[in-house]
């Protein structure tokens, strides 16, 4: 009967956990619902015309629904790594309203970055191939330091100046919180799109979000406890 129950006890665990990450998920993918069906359609562009249309909404609209979004969701994720759901389970929206203005404003920031490095990747993979990789690692260095910028924004109350610093400063600082952050969503991000695309608007993002704040909190704890 113990066997029993410890066992009923674990799947009852796994289930609740597999509740949080799904539910949050798919909120998270609907507030990006109009940024995945144009990203979805510039997959399937004709040709440059139509793929620099579809472009155009999809940079204006990142900062006021993707980051917003996953600033939510970031937030979400610290809940469940900290153990805060016990005592404060805020809702999705909550947070999602809580953090708009600054996560907005530093989406403003970050997009504007992205689409540097995006036109030049893309030049530069039609002539200069070397150049391009350049780009792509500045590329991988630009996503570790947006997820930083999320982790900071819902861990720590700060000006949005400070937050940019702080989060470009965690990313050079830390090549092992660097390395754990990038392959650990890369990883995560191959087995969804090439194995298992069904699992992006259930638990992608949230898998992402919990295994980053994971590494981030591990790191400031980490920091703390040697300035102790």
């Amino acid at each position: 009967m113990g066997k029993q129950s410890g066992f009923m006890g674990g799947m009852y665990a796994v289930s609740e956990w597999i509740a949080k990450f799904s539910l949050t998920n798919l909120a998270w993918f609907a507030m990006n619902l109009p940024l995945v069906l144009l990203v979805l359609s510039l997959l399937d562009a004709a040709n440059a015309g139509e793929a620099l249309v579809l472009l155009v909404p999809i940079v204006v609209l990142a900062p006021f629904l993707f980051f917003p979004a996953t600033t939510a969701l970031f937030a979400k994720a610290r809940e469940w790594v900290r153990k805060d759901y016990v005592v404060n389970n805020k809702s999705y929206l909550s947070y999602y309203k809580e953090n708009y203005l600054q996560s907005m404003l530093g989406g403003f920031v970050f997009t504007f970055f992205w689409v540097i490095v995006a036109l030049d990747v893309y030049y530069f993979s039609l002539n200069n191939t070397i150049v391009m990789g350049v780009f792509l690692v500045t590329g991988i260095l630009l996503y570790v330091c947006t997820v930083n910028f999320f982790a900071t924004l819902v861990h720590v109350q700060l000006p949005l100046r400070k937050l940019l610093k702080q989060s470009f400063f965690i990313t050079l600082g830390s090549p092992i919180l660097f390395g754990a952050i990038a392959i650990t969503s890369g990883f995560v991000l191959m087995i969804s799109v090439y194995m298992f695309p069904v699992i992006i608007p259930v638990f992608t993002g949230s898998i992402i979000a919990f295994l980053s704040f994971s590494a981030y909190y591990r790191f400031i704890i980490t920091i703390k406890d040697d300035e102790e």
